[in-house]
């Protein structure tokens, strides 16, 4: 066999050998990894059910919709640039994500922050100055699930008058929603949004 034939034949077996190793093995491993108990919530996209239907994914935050301004009932989201509002607030489009690739020196997104803040100082009644930054930044995503303690501390009170709650019960469950920094110091604590807003829906009940 000449060395053409040679090196014909060795590369197909480190085909086929790559072929089984990268298109069949491995996806099986993942596969059966992610159905060990305890990853396969987690591998099937952490999927949050009530009454045994579904209603959102624990890692996608969208933003609820406020109805009545003057009665809303809801956490909110951080903004989102995929969100139909010309400020970002609302729901956004969680078949896309990404940021509006905005840099802090332009005009439009310094315009977009300001209104954000007097729109959710109106909201919350409270001053401007009090509106926490991640409140009127969106995060890369657009689609981030958390909120800091802060934003959720700026909204609680107008939750509890809404739901007929007490700050109290409303303040306990945002303590409860609150993940610490990953291994104790990674990253910074947050507040999932979708799970608080069903806990307090199911607490006024």
């Amino acid at each position: 066999m000449n060395s053409l034939g040679r090196q014909t034949l060795a590369g197909l077996r480190i085909l086929l050998v790559l072929t089984v190793l990268t298109g069949v093995l491995y996806p099986l491993g993942v596969w059966v990894v992610s159905h060990v108990p305890g990853l396969e919530a987690n591998a099937e996209g952490s999927m949050v059910t009530v009454d045994g239907r579904t209603v959102g994914s624990d890692l996608i935050g969208i933003d609820p919709v406020a109805g009545d301004p003057n009665n809303d009932p809801w956490f909110h989201t951080r903004p989102s640039a995929s969100a139909s509002d010309e400020n970002g607030l609302g729901p956004a489009d969680a078949s896309t994500s990404g940021g509006s690739n905005k840099g802090g020196y332009d005009a439009d997104l310094a315009a977009t922050v300001k209104a954000r803040q007097e729109i959710i100082a109106r909201r919350e009644g409270v001053a401007v100055s009090r509106v926490p930054a991640d409140a009127v930044t969106a995060s890369a995503s657009g689609l981030d699930p958390d909120i800091s303690p802060a934003y959720a501390a700026l909204q609680v009170a107008r939750v509890a008058r809404v739901n007929g709650l007490s700050g109290d019960e409303v303040r306990a469950l945002v303590d409860r929603f609150t993940d610490g920094r990953g291994l104790g110091f990674v990253g910074e604590p947050g507040v999932n949004v979708m799970e608080l807003n069903l806990a307090v829906q199911a607490a006024k009940q």
